[in-house]
């Protein structure tokens, strides 16, 4: 496979998307010969995904570092909600995407439920393991072309269908510019509550 190809496999609406198999560990390595730590991305590895991959989304670069909402938001005169933001949880030693807007905060019993454990073997990982796993650093994370296509859950009421959303861009001086339709094809996500109502 290229350095970018992934295989593909049917979603539950019958087209094709990433292989999102069931969680499994990340850090299973043979004992003979481990692995050597993967090099760090930024935004010409994940530019050139969205050009391989024909994924109809653009990188912007606004001039100012933007590692937070709140700093995203500003720089592109847009609404909070409008900037996502990929966080990495794990349980049981694998790991999975979730995306949400804003400034919004994760149920972790939510996700947890969804991902069928217990809110006790869930948990959000370490900066520095972020970066091992999706090859990003926080702040700058996007929602696709890391390392390996994780399992990715959207929350369904932060992230509408029809809008434009901002994610990470490889760098913190670059934001990814994508419309959440396109965004839950590409990572072949599961779209559903994650966020308690207020």
């Amino acid at each position: 496979m290229g350095r970018f190809e992934r295989r593909t496999e049917p979603t539950s609406n019958g087209r094709l998307g990433p292989m999102s198999s069931p969680l499994r560990p990340h850090h299973a390595q043979s004992a003979e010969a481990p692995a050597p730590r993967p090099i760090g991305l930024d935004d010409t590895d994940l530019s050139a995904f969205i050009a391989e991959h024909g994924v109809a989304a653009e990188l912007c670069y606004p001039g100012v570092p933007t590692p937070t909402v709140p700093d995203a938001a500003r720089a592109l005169g847009v609404e909070p909600d409008a900037i996502i933001k990929s966080l990495v949880f794990e349980t049981q030693g694998a790991p999975c995407l979730v995306i949400a807007a804003g400034e919004v905060r994760i149920a972790y019993k939510m996700l947890a439920d969804a991902l069928s454990v217990s809110r006790r073997q869930l948990r959000m990982v370490a900066p520095e393991a972020a970066l091992e796993i999706t090859g990003f650093p926080v702040g700058a994370m996007p929602p696709f072309g890391h390392h390996q296509p994780l399992p990715t859950f959207v929350d369904s009421r932060s992230v509408p269908r029809g809008a434009t959303v901002y994610g990470g861009g490889g760098t913190r001086n670059a934001l990814l510019r994508v419309e959440v339709d396109t965004l839950l094809r590409v990572t072949a996500a599961q779209y559903l509550p994650l966020t308690a109502t207020t």
